[in-house]
């Protein structure tokens, strides 16, 4: 694996339309998710620089654009919270050392090969959890839109509106809803010029400056210029357990994110990404991020499209992004300082609207009540509990159903087949050896996969083997033996040797022969009774029967 990711300048003047274009778009987006982060808009800037830069060198999806994202600065703003509570002294630095965990955890993965897995997640899983995060994001810019300090706690967000509702600032709300105004109206030909959050950035903010200076309206305040310091990783052994997983819910969450944004790069520009490399390109750009006081970041769909849409089609353009983002971070940071803050909570508003799936919302029930209950519960554990707890406990139904549906197609391939009726899957010429056994012999026919949701049904078959002098085990079309499905054929063996019955196995494939070769009962099954065909066992079977 080469170590940068495929740089070229065959698209150099696409690559520097795409990246000034999603910088354009980037730049309101992370001033809006630091201020919302609780650590300062400054942070949010610093994480577009940092994590979109690395992640664009050494990541595997050319055309991606990474930044901070809603999901991780929800996450953030409660560690930030958490970790400042409990350790006023040096929480933020502990808060920036769990983003570089968080970026350890992708480099791990990406170094087991784990980007094919972290996307299996089902559907209804994702859905539940980005609904989650778009709601919770809408609460926690309730207080900031009407012109009050925000919270990271959704329930204390939620708890003030009432307090919110009753003391708002005119002003503040007025410039919200007009920021809410532009963002939802601007036709789509002058976005396309320039991006609907950057217009209303500078409209909200000129409204403010010439029109509102007395306004009481809590604005970004100073931010630092130039180019952060490093700080080193800070932990305390109280707190090691909690950052560790913090760490791990920032970098899962990443990767998902990441990977997901990869899949729709793809779909636009008809090129195919490297899951683990990404992972890895993540992992980078947000260690260096931490190390320098940055939020961390994912791959940014709306940042993305846009950058593929204005040209954008390899490494340069993210290169580019981040490039031009430092550019403005060192040439006209103070400019921003009289960002109104009820702007930026518009904008997250937006964000949040739109992280909701109300695609599936809407149809969920109509597709499926199971898939509905997973999503709605998920939804409602990331509200008011916490993501990996929902993350955790929808993956777990969600297997837990498939299993069960799995178990259940498993069951009905399993066939005990004593008398040739018209649905056994025999031929006229097995069927009439079956005939000729005059019900003293038993076939159990398996078809697919045979995992443990099938041994259920061999275990319900075993006080039928004494009453036949032969049982048959028809693996023939098995392409799959489980480990309990195997241990369940050995005891339903063991039972029939116990009672003096003949086996025959019919097995085709060599790995489910290499499977029974590691069975107890190979010393049972002499070879004549592995055979590769029905037929074969059906006949020497006969002959057993006629010389008993």
């Amino acid at each position: 694996m080469q170590l940068i990711n495929r740089l070229h300048f065959n698209n150099l003047r696409g690559d520097l339309l795409g990246g000034l274009t999603a910088a354009i778009v980037a730049l309101p987006l992370a001033l809006a998710f630091g201020v919302s982060s609780g650590a300062g808009a400054i942070t949010g800037l610093y994480g577009a620089i940092f994590v979109g830069f690395f992640a664009a060198l050494f990541g595997g999806t050319p055309s991606q654009i990474t930044g901070p994202t809603g999901p991780m600065t929800v996450i953030m703003a409660t560690v930030f919270s958490t970790l400042i509570a409990k350790n006023p002294d040096v929480g933020v630095e502990m808060a920036f050392t769990v983003v570089m965990l968080g970026g350890l955890f992708q480099i791990l993965f990406g170094i087991l090969q784990l980007g094919k897995y972290i996307v299996l997640i089902p559907y209804a899983v994702i859905s539940g959890f980005m609904s989650g995060i778009g709601i919770i994001i809408i609460f926690i810019q309730i207080g900031p839109f009407l012109g009050h300090r925000g919270s990271a706690s959704v329930v204390e967000s939620v708890s003030k509106i009432p307090d919110f509702l009753s003391n708002l600032n005119p002003a503040a709300a007025a410039l919200g809803i007009i920021t809410l105004i532009i963002l939802f109206l601007t036709p789509r030909r002058v976005s396309s010029v320039i991006p609907s959050p950057l217009l209303a950035l500078l409209i909200g903010t000129l409204i403010s400056v010439f029109f509102l200076e007395d306004s009481n309206l809590i604005l970004i305040g100073e931010i630092p210029t130039g180019l952060p310091k490093p700080q080193l990783p800070v932990f305390t052994f109280e707190q090691l357990n909690t950052m560790l997983v913090n760490g791990l819910m920032l970098g899962a969450l990443g990767s998902i994110d990441s990977l997901l944004t990869s899949l729709v790069a793809d779909n636009i520009t008809r090129t195919n990404h490297d899951s683990d490399r990404e992972l890895i390109g993540q992992g980078i750009g947000n260690i260096m991020s931490g190390l320098f006081g940055g939020l961390p970041g994912a791959g940014a769909t709306m940042r993305t499209v846009v950058n593929v849409h204005a040209g954008g089609r390899t490494a340069l353009s993210g290169i580019f992004h981040s490039v031009i983002l430092l550019i403005t971070l060192l040439w006209a940071g103070k400019l921003t300082e009289v960002i109104p803050q009820t702007i930026l909570a518009g904008i997250l508003l937006k964000v949040g609207i739109d992280i909701i799936d109300w695609g599936f919302l809407k149809r969920a029930h109509k597709l499926s009540l199971k898939a509905a209950g997973i999503m709605y519960s998920v939804l409602l554990l990331t509200v008011f509990v916490d993501l990996v707890t929902a993350v955790a406990v929808g993956v777990f139904m969600a297997n837990l159903l498939t299993v069960k549906r799995l178990s259940d197609l498993q069951l009905d391939e399993v066939k005990a087949i004593v008398e040739p009726h018209n649905e056994a899957p025999l031929s006229d010429e097995e069927k009439q050896l079956l005939e000729k056994a005059k019900g003293r012999l038993l076939l159990l026919h398996l078809v697919g996969p045979m995992s443990f949701g099938a041994a259920k049904a061999i275990s319900k078959q075993m006080g039928m083997v004494e009453q036949y002098d032969i049982l048959i085990l028809d693996l023939s079309n098995v392409s799959y033996l489980g480990i309990t499905m195997s241990l369940a054929l050995e005891n339903m063996v063991q039972e029939a040797s116990r009672k003096r019955s003949e086996v025959f196995f019919v097995v085709a494939s060599a790995e489910i022969h290499a499977r029974l070769k590691n069975l107890n009962i190979w010393n049972i099954l002499v070879s004549q009774n592995l055979v590769a065909t029905r037929i074969e066992a059906l006949q020497r079977a006969l002959v057993l029967l006629a010389e008993s």
